[in-house]
C-alpha cells in the first residue's frame, strides 16, 4: 500500500506529472472519469488504472485503500476539491493538490481538526501554485520575523496557460481580485493595484492578482497583510479594469459556460515541450514590518510553471511515502521548509537590495 493514486493523470499537468513519476521510478495508479484516457495512459507507462467519478462515494473509497496518498490534478478545483479531501480523511490517506485557489487553500485549513485526527496531511498548492512563492514567504519570514506585510510579484518568461488553468480561471472570475488585510481576506476590484516591478532587465507592469499566497503565506508566515501581483501586457491590464464596469454580465453563468466552451477550441491543451523546457518564472518577495523601517527582498528564478509543478508534487509524492508529512493542513513551507524549492535543477534565490 505505498503507492499513491494521480487523479486527473490524462490532463495536461496530470500528464508532466506521470512522465515525471514514470522517471523516478514510481508506479502510482492512475484515476478520472475517462476510461479511454486512462487506459491509453496506463499502456504507454505500464501502470495501473482506475476509471470512476468523485460522486461514485463507494468507488472512491475502494480505491483510496489502495494507496497512502492522492495528488488530486482534476480541476477546477473549487467543484472537486471537498470530495476528494472528504474521501482522504475517511480513508486515512494523504491528500495533496495542484491548486492555486484559494476558497480550496481556507476551507482546507478548516479541516485541520479532522486531518490531524485522522494522521493526514491536507497540502494544496503542491506545484507551481504555490511551492516557490512558499518557499519564498517563508525565507523572507525567516530574515524578518517581525514583517506584518508581505508583496510577491511574479512574471512568466516563454512559457503559456493550459486549458486547465484558463477553465479554473473563469470559474473563478466572478471572486475578482483579493488581497489580505489586517489578517483579513478582502476582496478588491480587478487590476485594484498596476505597479512597476524591476525583475532584472528594467520596469514592467503588475497587476494585482488574488494568487494563492494571499492563504498561504498568512498559513505558513502569520503576515496578516498580503498582496500578490502578476506581470500583464497592456490588453489585459486593459481587459481587467474593464470588467470593472462589465462585471456581472461577464460573471453570469451562461457567459463562463460560453468562455469554458471556447477555451477548449481556441487555447491548446498547454505549453509546447520547447516551452516546458527553456520557459522560466520569476518572483520578487518583498516583507516589511508596521513602521516599513526595514525592508527585506529576494528574487527567485524557477522552471516553467507546469514543469515545475511536476518537479515538486513527485518530490512531495515520494517523501511523503518516505514517512516525512505532518497531519493536519499544512503549507509547502511549513511541512518541508523554505529551502525546498532549491533543490530542483533551474532554481536559483538571492536577495535584494
Amino acid at each position: 500500500m505505498n503507492n499513491f493514486l494521480i487523479y486527473g493523470s490524462y490532463g495536461y499537468t496530470g500528464q508532466l506529472i506521470v512522465e515525471r513519476a514514470a522517471k523516478e521510478g514510481l508506479h502510482p495508479i492512475l484515476a478520472g472519469r475517462d476510461e479511454k484516457k486512462l487506459r491509453a495512459q496506463a499502456e504507454q507507462y505500464n501502470l495501473d488504472y482506475r476509471a470512476f467519478s468523485l460522486d461514485e462515494t463507494d468507488k472512491l473509497d475502494s480505491v483510496l485503500m489502495e494507496v497512502s496518498a492522492v495528488l488530486h490534478c482534476a480541476g477546477p478545483f473549487v467543484h472537486t476539491f471537498r470530495q476528494m479531501a472528504d474521501a482522504c480523511i475517511r480513508s486515512k490517506r494523504h491528500y495533496v493538490d495542484i491548486s492555486g485557489e484559494l476558497e480550496g487553500f481556507e476551507a482546507l485549513a478548516k479541516l485541520s481538526d479532522e486531518a490531524k485526527k485522522a494522521n493526514v496531511m491536507l497540502l494544496p498548492g503542491g506545484g507551481f501554485d504555490v511551492v516557490p512563492s512558499d518557499c519564498l514567504a517563508a525565507y523572507l519570514h525567516e530574515r524578518l520575523p517581525t514583517a506584518t506585510h508581505f508583496r510577491l510579484f511574479m512574471r512568466g518568461v516563454g512559457g503559456g496557460v493550459s486549458r486547465g488553468t484558463a477553465r479554473s480561471a473563469v470559474e473563478n472570475m466572478h471572486r475578482q481580485g483579493r488581497i489580505r488585510k489586517d489578517g483579513r481576506i478582502v476582496q478588491v476590484p480587478p487590476a485594484w493595484q498596476v505597479l512597476e516591478q524591476d525583475f532584472g532587465r528594467g520596469p514592467v507592469k503588475v497587476v494585482s492578482v488574488g494568487w494563492g499566497d494571499v492563504s498561504t503565506a498568512y498559513h505558513s508566515a502569520g503576515i496578516p497583510n498580503i498582496e500578490t501581483y502578476i506581470a500583464f501586457p497592456k490588453f489585459a491590464i486593459r481587459f481587467l479594469k474593464l470588467m470593472r464596469s462589465m462585471g456581472p454580465l461577464i460573471y453570469s453563468r451562461p457567459v463562463r459556460t460560453l468562455l469554458t466552451w471556447l477555451i477548449g477550441i481556441v487555447i491548446p491543451s498547454g505549453p509546447s515541450r520547447r516551452q516546458n523546457e527553456t520557459g522560466f518564472s520569476l518572483m520578487v518577495g518583498e516583507m516589511r514590518n508596521t513602521d516599513a523601517d526595514t525592508i527585506v527582498r529576494a528574487k527567485l528564478r524557477v522552471p516553467e510553471g507546469y514543469r515545475c509543478t511536476a518537479l515538486t508534487t513527485v518530490e512531495i509524492m515520494k517523501r511523503i511515502l518516505n514517512g516525512e508529512y505532518k497531519p493536519g493542513f499544512q503549507t509547502p513551507a511549513l511541512v518541508y521548509g523554505s529551502e525546498f524549492i532549491l533543490q530542483f535543477d533551474g532554481v536559483a534565490r538571492e536577495d535584494l537590495e
